[in-house]
């Protein structure tokens, strides 16, 4: 066997390792882009309200038919879910994600989940038929709702849109934790679920929901 042979053979054997190698890596990330169940692999702010603070009034109409009113909800705790809209595939891919794994999200004290976005109730109503999306979608035209959260200030599209929050309001009513992914310079659009409920699991820790 000559040297040139030996060579691409050792050449062709050491790809074979890191195609392994990086193989073994993703599959241990738990694939698309995820940093395993790591708290803080997706960095955010903690916009104002935050935790401790009251969640300001929230009552809006649903795709999933009449208004949804937080107030209503004393005595359950509420995962809010502001994003971008219609137009954001990775935000609607958030939902679909996050409703198979919504026993861990449970497990958490976590109740229920709500989206609001600032799309009209009938693109809304399209949108969540189109993705086959059961999980109730509150239309904020507008964004009067949002701007009280200040979701409208960690997103690509400036003020005119949400970015990529989440918030979870405990029983009575107040902010527990909160994170703002969306903002710059990362404006990041989706979090993979086992990040997302490790940064919730820390960061409700030592609260009562």
């Amino acid at each position: 066997m000559d040297i040139g042979t030996k060579v691409a053979l050792a050449v062709g054997a050491a790809l074979v390792v890191l195609v392994i190698i990086y193989a073994a890596s993703n599959l241990a990330s738990g694939g698309r882009g995820s940093s395993g169940s790591q708290a803080g692999a997706y960095a955010y702010q903690v916009g104002n309200p935050g935790p401790n603070q009251p969640a300001p009034a929230l009552a809006l109409a649903s795709t999933t038919g009449g208004r949804f009113n937080l107030a209503s909800q004393h005595g359950h705790s509420v995962l809010l879910y502001f994003q971008e809209g219609v137009g954001c595939e990775p935000c609607w891919s958030q939902i679909k994600d996050v409703v198979p794994a919504w026993s861990k999200f449970r497990a958490l004290g976590i109740d229920k989940m709500v989206v609001i976005t600032g799309d009209s109730l009938d693109a809304l109503k399209q949108k969540v038929a189109d993705e086959g999306i059961s999980v109730p979608v509150l239309s904020d035209p507008g964004l009067a709702v949002s701007k009280s959260y200040a979701a409208n200030r960690y997103g690509m599209m400036g003020a005119s849109a949400d970015g990529h929050t989440f918030i979870v309001v405990g029983k009575a009513g107040t902010i527990l934790w909160r994170a703002d992914y969306g903002g710059s310079p990362n404006y990041t659009m989706y979090v993979p679920v086992p990040n997302l409920l490790a940064d919730i699991r820390k960061g409700l820790h030592g609260h009562a929901t």
